[in-house]
């Protein structure tokens, strides 16, 4: 897989079965209380992500996504998600190349 960011929060996913995604973290970003995940925000923080061991992170686990999750756009629990959608917009926006009307930076 590669990773490229291609705005402040966003980074295009080119999975390694031809699947290119474009994932805007901000709103995901926004919406936590947690100060670890928060301080993603710093647009230099958010630019030092990295794949290892099947997860994109951040810091020394600040903040993880598994690759799978990414792929299938699971990126969160179903129980929260749910939380989410009833209280607040949804926490991550995730396109195909097709439709990138969401994520332009």
């Amino acid at each position: 897989m590669t990773t490229e960011q291609v705005g402040d929060y966003a980074l295009r996913l080119s999975f390694d079965d031809g699947v290119v995604k474009t994932v805007n973290f901000k709103p995901f970003l926004s919406h936590s209380r947690h100060p670890d995940i928060r301080s993603c925000l710093e647009p230099s923080h958010f630019a030092t992500y990295r794949i290892e061991y099947g997860e994109l992170m951040w810091g020394d686990d600040d903040l993880c996504f598994p690759i799978a999750d990414l792929y299938h756009n699971h990126l969160l629990p179903d129980a929260a998600l749910e939380k989410a959608r009833s209280s607040t917009p949804a926490p991550v926006a995730v396109t195909t190349e097709k439709d990138k009307s969401c994520c332009k930076p």
